[in-house]
């Protein structure tokens, strides 16, 4: 018989702070914990009392390297709830701002938290020895993105431009130029970066996992669409909390979430590739193809190489709004405040994020709930994790322990933003 019990105090190479905890018992898994210890940090209390205009920059700062999806997602339900129009020009630029934030944050993870644990590397220090080329590299393709968020976000960490309505001010055509060649290498960039993930060696090791991801009819989903799900869920962001639920776990911070009916499910870049392959671009199916990834990919590991289509992604993308943007006559649409409950979800580069607040006749926040894709994922983690440590159970305790490491990184949890408030009540003896 082997028992063992193997805990990992503190996780490397991702966002905020957790641990994990295994325990084997006659050489089987006996339980699996992603414990989150980051303090709660009671964004959505904050956010209570003050003014809905308020709302964008408040959420912006959940997140150092996702914040725009977290600010969108509040302006969004802010104009659901008073049933806001936003023109084309607007809507462009907002794609355009979401396109800065996946290309830097789909970056920074690919290769300087992720790629590591693939070549062997304690962190990207180390790896920048052997590597320095293409670590260099990495750096120039995230700053890339962090010049199109500083460009229509007003700076490249929480954004400050950002307002229901629209933006304080919009560029003219000529200043997103200046940044448009420096795209267009980042493009070609992006293509070497899927095929330097691609080389990479990954455990074979399939999840049937139930996606979730907006889809939008005409375009692969930054800031709208309906929630979909690979067994049926077909639903718009007001339906949220009639299908998903949060519970409280004891060896955690942050929430757990599952699917009413039945249990954990994915969201992230694997969950929107599976669901929204057929609006790709052209040249990201091709390079798929050519990789040989399939339309499908239910590989865990092979996330990283999803991030780097989606860095391809945005960068195409960003490229189509600068060559055909029109500046709009006015950087916002008026917003008029009246007493009502407003939804939305947005992608975050790690997945899917819902938001609602309940608004009262004087425009101030009396409610607010905020879902990340961290918190959305961690029953996702930890049964693939309980999947994946029978194959690896007989290595030495030191590369088994690192291989783990590497599963929960396949996810860029983002421990951060998880941790949101709620009540523990717990009875120990």
């Amino acid at each position: 018989m082997r028992n063992k019990t193997i805990k990992v105090d503190y996780l490397a190479r991702v966002e905020g702070e957790g641990a994990l905890y295994l325990k084997i018992k006659n050489n089987e898994v006996a339980d699996v914990q992603l414990q989150i210890f980051e303090p709660p940090r009671f964004f959505e209390a904050f956010l209570r009392g003050r003014p809905y205009s308020e709302a964008p920059d408040i959420t912006a700062r959940i997140c150092g390297i996702c914040p725009v999806a977290y600010q969108m997602s509040a302006v969004h339900a802010m104009e659901n709830a008073f049933d806001v129009e936003i023109p084309s020009g607007i809507r462009e630029l907002r794609r355009l701002l979401y396109c800065g934030e996946w290309i830097e944050s789909h970056t920074l993870h690919l290769y300087m938290l992720h790629a590591p644990d693939f070549l062997g590397y304690d962190d990207v220090v180390q790896m920048a020895k052997d590597h320095p080329d293409i670590v260099k590299k990495a750096l120039r393709l995230k700053k890339t993105g962090n010049d199109i968020m500083n460009l229509v976000g007003g700076r490249e960490i929480h954004p400050i431009n950002v307002k229901v309505g629209g933006f304080y001010k919009v560029p003219a055509k000529k200043d997103l130029m200046k940044i448009y060649d420096e795209i267009k290498w980042a493009r070609d960039t992006a293509v070497e970066t899927i095929k330097f993930a691609a080389s990479l060696k990954f455990p074979e090791f399939r999840q049937e996992y139930e996606c979730v991801s907006l889809v939008h009819p005409d375009e692969y989903p930054f800031n709208e669409g309906r929630i979909i799900s690979t067994k049926g869920i077909d639903i718009s962001p007001e339906q949220y909390d009639f299908h998903f639920r949060e519970e409280h776990v004891e060896h955690s911070h942050a929430l757990h979430s599952r699917i009413r009916e039945r249990d954990n499910y994915l969201v992230g870049p694997i969950a929107r590739y599976n669901l929204n392959y057929d609006k790709l671009t052209p040249l990201c199916k091709e390079i798929a193809e050519e990789i040989g990834l399939g339309h499908e990919v239910y590989n865990p590991f092979k996330s990283i190489v999803v991030r780097g289509i989606e860095t391809l992604y945005s960068c195409e993308e960003a490229l189509r709004i600068i060559e055909n943007y029109q500046m709009p006559d006015k950087p916002y649409v008026d917003v008029e405040p009246s007493e009502a409950t407003g939804y939305a979800c947005t992608e975050a580069p790690r997945g899917m994020i819902y938001h609602r607040y309940r608004v009262n006749s004087e425009g101030l926040i009396e409610d607010a709930k905020i879902v990340p894709p961290t918190s959305q994922n961690q029953k996702t983690i930890e049964n693939d994790l309980r999947n994946f440590v029978p194959t690896v159970i007989n290595l030495p305790e030191k590369e088994m322990v690192w291989k783990c490491e590497q599963a929960v990184r396949n996810y860029d949890p983002c421990i951060s933003c998880a941790t949101h408030f709620l009540k523990l009540n717990i009875e120990r003896e």
